[in-house]
């Protein structure tokens, strides 16, 4: 029998756990909950003897990898995956996947919504703004990046789109209005949607040449990751543009120069939050739970994102 372990540190919810059992029940494969764990060796020890493991937000690395002997694939229930090492994955030939798509809805709806509180004046009894008519720049036009602009078309903002990885088509079957680079994306928006994924290219690429771009009363909403913003450039930006607000469900390294000095132009969740809803929980672990008994069972690598 074939054993899966889901480690969460933040658990799945129960219909989410009730589902996932209920696939793998269905294969006849054994699974094993670890939750609300805070010991990274409480995970070492569990994956000792496990075939595959579903992890949200906790650390893959190499000494869990090296405590897997029997690991055969690790999939991350959400898109992101840069907390899983897949260098150590790929020389032990396991299998890395994410998946796509699950949460991506819930993370759009926490986007707009901290557009609407910051536009709004965090709701503080003043007069604030609207959306309606504001420019939106959709940076990364996934699945994430497409339903941004879904919801903002529905709030009748003008939204463009820049991905150099997507189809023209794609963007405009979307509804954006395509530009030719992210330079051009933030010379023209008011408001600009982080989508962007870490890697080598990406990392403290919005920098002050950047920001310094947007035109009058900008708004920087990031639910991707903070290692995409320089920080020195952030903290030139609020220092020098006094019309400048930003807005992130991953609060930066340097918040508390940023609450200490700009109140009321900086919104951060208490934790990561885009995929914190009912349906995007359940959505990710059953689908998370079917690519380990497709890949078992049919050699099915759709979503890998090691090679």
């Amino acid at each position: 029998m074939r054993k899966v372990l889901v480690a969460t540190e933040k658990p799945f919810a129960k219909s989410a756990v009730e589902g996932i059992s209920g696939v793998f029940s269905e294969a006849g494969y054994k699974v094993d909950f670890l939750e609300n764990y805070k010991d990274p060796d409480d995970l070492i020890k569990a994956a000792a003897d496990a075939e595959a493991i579903i992890v949200r937000s906790d650390i893959i690395n190499k000494e869990v990898i090296a405590a897997a002997d029997k690991l055969k694939i690790v999939v991350r229930a959400g898109a992101g995956y840069d907390n899983i090492d897949l260098v150590s994955a790929t020389d032990r030939n396991i299998l890395v996947m994410n998946t796509p798509g699950q949460n991506s809805n819930a993370v759009a709806e926490l986007a707009i919504g901290m557009m609407i509180y910051m536009a709004r004046n965090q709701f503080n009894g003043t007069s604030g703004n609207e959306l309606l008519g504001k420019r939106l720049g959709v940076y990364a036009c996934g699945n994430v990046g497409r339903n941004v602009a879904r919801i903002a078309l529905g709030l009748y903002m003008e939204v463009y789109g820049f991905d150099p990885f997507l189809e023209r088509s794609a963007m405009e079957y979307a509804g954006m209005k395509c530009v030719s680079s992210s330079e051009e994306l933030f010379g023209i928006c008011q408001y600009i949607s982080l989508n962007i994924p870490v890697n080598d290219d990406t990392i403290k690429s919005i920098d002050f040449k950047l920001l310094e771009r947007m035109p009058g009363n900008p708004t920087l909403v990031n639910t991707a990751r903070k290692e995409i913003i320089d920080e020195d450039s952030l903290l030139k930006m609020f220092a020098e543009r006094p019309d400048f607000k930003y807005i992130s469900d991953i609060a930066p390294d340097c918040m508390e120069e940023i609450t200490e000095k700009y109140p009321g132009r900086y919104f951060f969740t208490p934790k990561k939050m885009g995929a914190q809803t009912s349906e995007a929980n359940i959505n990710a672990g059953i689908a998370a739970a079917r690519q380990i008994v497709g890949f078992f069972e049919n050699d099915d690598r759709t979503y890998q994102v090691n090679t």
